[in-house]
């Protein structure tokens, strides 16, 4: 599906690429053992956190405020981080912003340990953590082109995707046995010693290895063009308001997966974890599979949103526990799938300078809009049912990607050519020049 201005796909290697091909890079190695230590802390931190307020209040609605502190600095300032991110050398901006998210971890470790801690300790963490992200987390993006170079960019997005579902997998787990045996307060501070991993990496790192990229100077108006250069590149602005439905609709996962297990199931907390794991599991698999692929193109983030979503609304009629939790599976693999893509694709088909602005938009658009998208969601699923609510999530993310995919292919001048003869490509998008000259 190309625009016929690089939207298919940016500059790419086409030949078959090893599943860790970034990793051959000593930079990138050091980098990635760093972020599965600190990302399987933050699991930690993400179940020991919510426990800790559910156990201070007995509220839902204050583990959903703990949520919002996280997640609204991003919606709120997340573009000016962006614009940090392509001002500022990645390397130190990195190092301070992973030392001071591991002193957030610490200090709530030891207001919890000596029995001081108060719900709004837990928010102000919450929040202070959501601020140092709105910096970190486009830094962290953008490095990776410094890394590993613009050939392996799509392969160490896809990494990068896989090793945060590694620790998905194991940092609830160990949050929930150490909660069990000695409280929350150990959860907190193995997170924020978890943080030395990658400061200790991002100090071995090689600088002479790195690709240099040119920084942005000091100026005005770097956030209005930052937003200009995205608005007049339909490469860009439609895959992040793709996932920006996406985000907002199709990833309210705690919502559904809880009421189902509670309402239709009539589950535990044992339930809800395998949902979660075989969700990760998925996840994983769709990182890996990502990894391999030499291209990012267009078509397959659009295709892959559609059968998330389809997937959603199939799985939200699930007359079995059993099939709806195998079901798990592929929508983790296709929803991550969609993530990687996009990252990807946006990432290449921006130009340096611009990246950190850029990036902070995408992830803006797809984290800062489950927030928004979470309370609507949720009154769906209070007022009409588990599986209406799941359902509509999925109905409004395979309309998005349906509307979305043929505004592309109007923009690229292509259309659809079915073609039933044996021995040719069934389903295929043409110019619509070929087809006249077909014709």
């Amino acid at each position: 599906m190309s625009t016929g201005s690089g939207a298919d796909s940016a500059p790419a290697p086409t030949a078959p690429t090893s599943m860790f091909s970034s990793l051959r890079n000593r930079n990138y190695r050091l980098f990635a053992s760093g972020q599965v230590v600190s990302n399987t802390g933050t699991w930690m931190q993400r179940i020991a956190q919510d426990w800790l307020v559910l156990s201070l209040t007995g509220s839902a609605s204050a583990v959903g405020v703990t949520i919002a502190m996280q997640f609204l600095p991003m919606l709120l300032f997340g573009l000016y981080g962006g614009v940090l991110a392509d001002r500022l050398p990645k390397r130190p901006l990195l190092l301070a912003t992973q030392s001071a998210m591991g002193l957030t971890g610490l200090a709530l470790a030891v207001l919890t340990l000596t029995g001081n801690v108060e719900v709004w300790h837990v928010y102000a963490t919450a929040f202070a953590g959501g601020m140092i992200t709105v910096v970190d987390n486009p830094a962290r993006q953008t490095f990776v082109a410094e890394m590993v170079g613009p050939d392996e960019i799509r392969n160490a997005v896809s990494l990068n995707s896989a090793n945060f579902q590694s620790a998905r997998l194991v940092g609830p787990a160990v949050a929930g046995v150490l909660i069990t045996a000695v409280g929350s307060g150990f959860a907190f501070l193995l997170n924020g010693l978890s943080f030395i991993a990658p400061i200790v990496g991002l100090l071995m790192m090689r600088t002479s290895e790195l690709h240099k990229v040119q920084r942005s100077p000091r100026g005005k108006g770097q956030l209005r063009e930052g937003l200009r250069y995205v608005a007049g590149r339909p490469e860009l602005i439609w895959p992040i308001v793709l996932v920006g439905f996406i985000g907002t609709f199709g990833f309210n996962f705690p919502i559904w997966l809880s009421a189902f297990v509670d309402d239709v199931f009539h589950g535990d907390a044992g339930t809800y974890g395998l949902l979660n794991t075989l969700m990760a599991a998925g996840s994983l698999a769709g990182a890996l599979l990502a990894a391999r692929r030499g291209t990012s193109r267009l078509r397959l983030l659009v295709g892959a949103a559609v059968l998330f979503g389809v997937l959603e609304v199939v799985t939200a009629f699930a007359p079995e526990f059993w099939l709806f939790a195998v079901m798990m599976v592929p929508i983790g693999m296709f929803g991550l799938t969609v993530n990687v893509t996009a990252n990807s694709s946006v990432q290449m088909a921006t130009d340096p300078a611009m990246r950190g602005r850029v990036m902070a938009l995408f992830m803006m658009v797809f984290t800062g809009g489950t927030p928004l998208g979470a309370p609507l969601l949720g009154w769906i699923t209070d007022t009409y049912g588990a599986r209406v609510g799941f359902a509509a999530g999925g109905v409004v993310s395979a309309l998005a990607a349906t509307t979305i995919g043929l505004v592309l292919c109007r923009v690229g001048g292509l259309k659809l050519k079915v073609d039933l003869r044996r021995g040719h490509e069934h389903v295929r998008f043409v110019r619509r020049a070929e087809l006249a000259t077909a014709a």
